[in-house]
């Protein structure tokens, strides 16, 4: 068939597409190295998203490809993240790789064109029709030497192991030991990994004494495993609006008396400590769900409205009073008011609290917290002596931690935080902000 001009312009359309996607993730710093490059210039994720029109499979946004009763189960990855993470994997010819999760198989391919013949790529996932399309699109995309597996993805695929590098491209809670028995010494696992209600994209490095131990870490926000690696963590509903998700080690909530409380009128406290929007959630709200008890997210109901008047967002750090407490409660902390240096606030309140944690007239304000019910008060003063424990330690964000994940039935050494999973105990320690490999990469980037 002959090349009209409607179909030149078409693939011309195309290619200018494709190379402003790439220009931009250069320009950006997500795109580090030349290999990467030259995979996203090389590979055309059009084909991989054959119902998509161009600005949508060019866009730097995820695209979902497969909805259960309207829940996407399974998504062609935003391609500032699918950079981040190859950079992360730092993938040279040869390599042996393990993808848990094929998807649209455009991150295999990509994978393949970096490793190169000499390289094995093996991509595996538990639903087989997303099998079934992957194997199309690599097909059309005339990529050969990716292996297909319909199968559960925490059992990873033993035929073909060791690995040099196995990567996830869905959110694990945890980290399973056919994972780490399957890569090559000193081989890297990547994944989308859940630490209290945040989601980091850890590269963690297997030593020889049989730790992992983070190269970096990445905020993220993939779509969680399904089958025996998923987690049932739902958040509890409240009347009246809203959901509350609180640590799931820690103590439970009464969702009947945190409405009560939220329909309390609340006292407001400001602190100097600034919150951006990452921070209120990969911020100072993982900080706090790894340092104090009964912490956890207040939701928005879908219209993005928060309870009590919180107003517009998706979550803000919380500290509850656990079920049956003689003086139900809650602590919210939100960004707030930036006033100009040396301008004076009006109309503050000050909440009660075994200390005073605010001065008449103080200003400028970073943040403030709020209180609930007759429990608010003392959480109120908690919530601040977090903030400033958090200050001092440098305002770490999620990429600013160390992570070393030790499996189940190892000693575990102390931590600043350590949380346990179904087979490995996670330990963080954090460092100040920026000081990390990870200061240079946008927090912003999902899926």
């Amino acid at each position: 068939m002959g090349w009209g001009s409607g179909q030149t312009r078409w693939v011309s359309d195309v290619d200018r597409a494709r190379a402003e996607l790439v220009d931009g993730l250069v320009a950006t710093g997500r795109i580090r190295s030349a290999a990467v490059e030259e995979a996203f210039r090389a590979v055309p994720r059009h084909l991989f998203l054959p119902d998509a029109p161009t600005e949508t499979a060019y866009a730097d946004d995820a695209v979902a490809v497969q909805r259960v009763d309207g829940v996407p189960t399974s998504s062609a990855s935003q391609p500032s993240m699918v950079a981040i993470m190859l950079e992360q994997l730092d993938l040279r010819a040869g390599l042996r790789v393990l993808e848990i999760g094929a998807g649209t198989g455009w991150n295999a391919a990509l994978v393949a064109r970096i490793v190169g013949p000499s390289g094995q790529v093996t991509t595996v996932d538990i639903d087989p029709h997303l099998v079934d399309s992957a194997g199309r699109h690599l097909a059309t995309a005339g990529v050969t030497g990716v292996r297909l597996r319909c199968g559960d993805g925490v059992a990873g695929e033993p035929d073909g192991a060791p690995y040099d590098r196995i990567v996830l491209t869905v959110g694990s809670d945890d980290v399973w030991p056919e994972w780490v028995g399957q890569l090559a010494p000193g081989g890297r696992l990547l994944l989308p990994l859940s630490v209290r209600g945040s989601q980091l994209s850890a590269a963690l490095d297997l030593g020889p004494d049989g730790l992992l131990r983070s190269h970096s870490l990445r905020s993220c926000g993939f779509i969680r495993m399904r089958g025996p690696g998923a987690v049932d963590d739902v958040p509890v509903a409240l009347p009246g609006g809203g959901a509350l998700w609180v640590v799931t080690d820690g103590p439970g909530a009464d969702p009947v008396a945190v409405a009560a409380a939220l329909a309390d009128p609340p006292g407001t406290v400001a602190s100097p400590v600034g919150l951006g929007p990452a921070d209120v959630r990969d911020g100072f709200g993982l900080w706090l769900a790894l340092t104090e008890p009964g912490a956890g997210r207040l939701l928005a109901d879908p219209d993005g409205e928060l309870p009590a008047g919180l107003g517009p967002g998706s979550a803000v750090p919380v500290l509850v009073t656990p079920t049956g407490a003689a003086a139900p409660g809650l602590a919210t902390v939100t960004p707030g008011p930036h006033t100009p240096s040396g301008a004076r606030t009006q109309g503050r309140t000050c909440v009660p609290t075994p200390q005073p944690v605010c001065e008449p007239g103080r200003a400028p304000a970073g943040c403030e917290v709020r209180v609930f019910g007759p429990g608010g008060p003392e959480l109120g003063h908690r919530m601040h002596r977090a903030l400033d424990a958090w200050a001092a330690a440098g305002s770490p964000g999620g990429p600013d931690w160390v992570l070393t994940v030790v499996p189940g039935g190892s000693p575990v050494p102390t931590a600043t935080a350590v949380v346990r999973t179904p087979h490995a105990h996670l330990l963080l320690e954090p460092q100040a902000r920026g000081s990390s490999t990870t200061s240079g990469i946008s927090r912003s980037v999902r899926f």
